[in-house]
């Protein structure tokens, strides 16, 4: 072979080569760094983790009900003695909202404090927004409701409650979130239901509707989004306001279902959050009396009464549908017991401890966490069997709520 030739071939070789180099990914040098994978105990979802509010102490312990297992305590709260919480959309971060009017971001998997500001003088829960920029905390001092920015928690804008004629600004109780960036609240002292949209939420506007009935104590709105309820502690009812038909005003519901008995002693107000609809049936929990009161969902009249154990606190339907659990106040407040929603009966009464505060409901339903404040600690029990699976320590228990609620309208 000429040399010519052989040149020519070692050349063609070379292209050969040097193009398949080019095709083949190019290798990073050895100087560059890796990207680091955390180790499995470490990587995680937020879809199975909550939170237990530790009122005595000012903490809250993180918690995981996929194992049910406690992950960490974060300490420096303040005053939790009445305290609730929501969460980011992603489920990353919890908002705690304290008697002291404290309000504080928390990472749930790193377990520190982002942020905390001290918003208001008493304050006793809140709301996250549609789209979750938003976070709104209703105060019982000053009054009113402020919104901050849920990243940040910069202050973007403050509804007043003061009455101009009097002076004095009303308590805010039963805030929801709703559709499109809006949330209702009720007004304590003036007896009335403000909706606000707040898609500006340095502007945001107000409905309002006043003369609903004496003194609301709570609210909730539906998981649809349809209808905003606040009860009445002033007289046995509730008023309802269909939020599809706002032009319809508030209406009164279930007026007088006391009637003909005297009502008892109140030693711990009921909640209405829970929203226990099912099988066309809501299910509230009567003031002064021991009974819950059952409403059909198409008419809103009385359908029955179920007579339970003492004066509800919570009555709270499990995510299936088929029961409805209640606790109770003082003196019977070592008492949970089961409502089956076809037949209307009691089909179930367990006394798992004293001081039985708040209970939250697996996603599913498989369980439910009972917060027992009297005996520090949290006990799980099993919805279909009713058997303990596992009992938790917590200084002084009360609140529990886990990541599902990121996912709902009205809580």
């Amino acid at each position: 072979m000429s040399e010519t030739r052989l040149h020519h071939k070692f050349l063609t070789m070379a292209v050969v080569l040097l193009a398949g180099c080019a095709a083949t990914p190019a290798v990073p040098p050895a100087s560059a760094p890796a990207t680091p994978v955390p180790p499995p105990s470490v990587l995680r979802g937020t879809g199975d983790l909550g939170l237990i509010i530790e009122r005595a102490t000012g903490s809250v312990q993180i918690v995981e009900h996929s194992g049910d297992s406690a992950l960490g305590r974060v300490t420096g709260l303040g005053d939790l003695s009445h305290a609730a919480a929501v969460f980011s959309r992603d489920g990353r971060y919890a908002y705690v909202f304290g008697r002291d009017g404290g309000l504080t971001k928390i990472d749930l998997l790193t377990r520190v404090i982002v942020k905390r500001v001290i918003q208001a003088g008493n304050s006793i829960g809140g709301a996250i927004s549609t789209d979750g920029r938003i976070v709104a905390a209703q105060n019982y001092e000053p009054g009113g409701v402020k919104l901050f920015d849920a990243d940040t928690l910069e202050l973007l804008s403050e509804v007043s409650t003061k009455d101009e004629a009097t002076g004095t600004a009303s308590k805010v109780v039963g805030l929801a979130d709703l559709p499109g960036n809006r949330f209702a609240f009720s007004l304590f002292e003036a007896g009335a239901i403000w909706v606000m949209d707040a898609s500006d939420p340095r502007a945001p506007k107000v409905t309002q509707y006043p003369n609903i009935g004496k003194q609301p104590y709570d609210g909730l709105g539906s998981m649809n989004g349809r209808y905003y309820i606040a009860g009445l502690y002033g007289e046995d009812g509730l008023a309802l306001l269909d939020l599809w038909k706002p032009e319809q005003g508030v209406r009164r519901i279930l007026n007088g279902y006391g009637r003909g008995a005297d009502p008892l002693p109140v030693y711990k107000m009921p909640h209405l959050r829970g929203w226990a609809v099912s099988d066309g049936r809501a299910f509230f929990p009567a003031i002064g009396h021991n009974s819950v009161v059952v409403a059909d969902t198409q008419t809103w009249k009385e359908v029955t009464q179920v007579p339970v154990a003492g004066q509800p606190v919570f009555a709270m339907v499990s995510p299936d549908g088929r029961r409805v659990w209640v606790n109770f106040a003082f003196p019977n407040n070592d008492t949970v017991q089961v409502i089956d929603v076809p037949t209307l009966a009691v089909v179930q009464t367990m006394k798992p401890c004293k001081g039985v505060l708040h209970f939250e409901f697996a996603p599913r339903g498989e369980e439910v966490w009972l917060s027992c404040r009297d005996e520090n600690r949290v006990e799980v029990y099993d919805t279909q069997t009713f058997v303990r699976k596992t009992t938790l320590p917590a200084d002084s228990p009360s609140g529990i709520f886990f990541t599902w609620r990121a996912a709902r309208i009205g809580l």
